[in-house]
């Protein structure tokens, strides 16, 4: 990979990023919010109970106005 990288000089701009970045990622800000919601103090039985509560999670996110927005500008990916 380094030596097509090196070829590439020409054309191609790397933008190094740290190995372990959760500020950057805007997902590690919705999983946190629906785990700590949905998720908090729950134990479920069986994987598919815990997947549709996660999944009511998501659909909860999705469905306000401002919160998905908001993970990206933690991310500092403001529009």
């Amino acid at each position: 990979m380094q030596d097509y990288l090196r070829k590439q000089r020409s054309w191609l701009e790397i933008e190094w990023l740290p190995r372990y970045a959760p500020d950057l990622n805007p997902a590690e800000g919705i999983w946190n919010n629906v785990k700590s919601r949905e998720m908090a103090n729950y134990c479920p039985d069986m994987m598919n109970e815990a997947a549709a509560r996660f999944r009511r999670g998501l659909q909860r996110v999705g469905h306000t106005r401002q919160l998905p927005f908001s993970f990206l500008r933690h991310a500092g990916l403001s529009f």
